[in-house]
């Protein structure tokens, strides 16, 4: 399964560690769509078309993932850098 090289942040294949590259995978497409779904929130914040009720709604539910990724990240033994996979000409992931 594919694995992120720490020093060099790319993809490497391991058989003997499976479960932890396709966690590193996962948990990296997680974190991009929270990126992305947090900077879509805050175009809605910035552009005054939620109430008040519902930017601390999406607040709330925007710390809860972070922490929860926070979490899932302890539990894999990984950090922020071996989510950010190099796709070598086209640069980092995120």
């Amino acid at each position: 399964m594919p694995q992120v090289n720490g020093t060099s942040g790319r993809i490497n294949f391991d058989k003997d560690s499976a479960e932890q590259g396709l966690a590193q995978l996962v948990l990296t497409v997680i974190e991009l769509l929270r990126q992305i779904v947090e900077r879509h929130a805050m175009r809605r914040v910035e552009g005054g078309t939620l109430t008040d009720q519902q930017i601390e709604d999406l607040g709330v539910a925007l710390m809860n993932l972070e922490e929860k990724m926070e979490e899932l990240k302890d539990v894999f033994g990984l950090e922020a850098e071996d989510l950010n996979i190099d796709l070598g000409p086209l640069g980092n992931l995120m």
